[in-house]
């Protein structure tokens, strides 16, 4: 299953930060995008991670970009609760890329162990091979 993600544009921006009501949109969609990696790393194996992550980039330089010049005091409360929200899909975020890069070292480890050992009992030596062919003659 290849879940595809599709990317929205943002809207732009002509004050040096973002509206409130736009703040709130690219923080939804930010969470949206995070939400729908972290279940796509947990269930699709052809997962496109790099452009997720060229996707996710894309937002975080929106969001940095609609902040700018913005005090603590202009941030409103949906606004807190927004980035406490993004921050925890975040955490859930990384956990399930840090439990998929295990399994993947997991399982370069079990192949690269098993490579080794066939290399080291001489079953694709060219000593067995050769030494096959004398004894049937």
């Amino acid at each position: 299953m290849n879940m595809h993600i599709p990317s929205q544009p943002l809207p732009g921006h002509t004050a040096s930060h973002a509206s409130p009501v736009s703040l709130v949109s690219i923080i939804g969609r930010i969470e949206e995008a995070i939400e729908r990696e972290t279940l796509a790393i947990r269930t699709d194996v052809n997962f496109d991670i790099k452009q997720s992550n060229i996707r996710k980039s894309r937002y975080l330089y929106e969001l940095t970009k609609a902040m700018r010049g913005m005090g603590p005091d202009e941030l409103r409360p949906e606004h807190r609760d927004g980035m406490v929200r993004l921050r925890e899909k975040l955490e859930r975020n990384e956990q399930a890329i840090r439990a998929q890069l295990n399994a993947v070292s997991e399982v370069a480890s079990i192949i690269q162990s098993a490579i080794q050992k066939s290399e080291g009992d001489g079953t694709y030596s060219a000593g067995a091979f050769g030494g096959q062919g004398a004894a049937a003659r």
